[in-house]
């Protein structure tokens, strides 16, 4: 048994195997999630990181909450249990009532990102659009400058649309950064856009590089395989994907 943030489940188990009512450990066996109070196991961020991790060490079999398990899913080689609460999992371990493994929705892979601005609907503004795209040709970085209303943030909005689609290791990375972050859209667990970014150019060096006394991810690492775009008021700097 592995504990490594969510470790709720974990020592619940622990506590079972102590009693004597479950089997000892089994060393293949990955258990994470956070229990509430009435035994129900709550949705835990940073899924698909830790099971990716016990992937590389060796682990099979790995339990998480039912609402993470099509994140921890996407883990190719691993068999992944749904577990709605502590008590289903003591049926499951005891024999009495097993849990049934997730079956992945191989569909997840097929979607198509979808953009609120495209550059196809950008009007006038050639010269632009051609600085943009030579930009995204080769990875360049990008100053425009201009007054309010000119058109620079809605040009910066409509660049991911023509940048190439994430390959699926691509969209593993970024997925992995905002299953840590909590920031995984509900509808599916695989991110397929590109992150678009746009802090303001007044945000503190913890905002945008990340740290506090709980680090996570912000702004730069949130752009990863992605665009970000600095605005000012007459001027902004748009950082393509790397």
């Amino acid at each position: 048994m592995v504990s490594i943030v969510a470790d709720d489940l974990p020592i619940a188990k622990g506590i079972l195997i102590a009693v004597e009512r479950v089997p000892a450990i089994d060393p293949q066996q990955l258990f994470l999630g956070e229990l509430s109070l009435d035994g129900t196991l709550r949705h835990t961020t940073g899924i698909l990181p830790m099971v990716s991790l016990a992937r590389d060490k060796g682990i099979r079999e790995v339990y998480v909450p039912i609402a993470d398990a099509p994140e921890a899913a996407l883990v190719e080689g691993m068999r992944v249990y749904p577990v709605g609460t502590l008590a289903e999992l003591d049926n499951h371990l005891r024999a009495d009532v097993p849990i049934r493994a997730y079956i992945p929705d191989g569909r997840v892979l097929d979607v198509l990102p979808e953009f609120t601005s495209d550059m196809a609907h950008v009007r006038v503004q050639e010269h632009v659009k051609r600085a943009l795209e030579v930009a995204a040709a080769g990875g360049h970085n990008v100053i425009t400058v201009g007054p309010p209303g000119a058109g620079r943030t809605l040009l910066a909005r409509s660049m991911p649309s023509i940048l190439p689609r994430m390959s699926g290791k691509e969209s593993i990375e970024v997925t992995k950064i905002y299953s840590v972050s909590d920031m995984l859209p509900s509808e599916t667990p695989l991110m397929v856009q590109r992150p678009f970014r746009t802090p303001h150019h007044t945000i503190s060096h913890d905002g945008l590089v990340g740290g506090g006394r709980w680090p996570r991810p912000e702004e730069i690492t949130l752009a990863h395989r992605g665009f970000c775009s600095w605005t000012s008021c007459r001027s902004s700097v748009s950082t393509c994907w790397k």
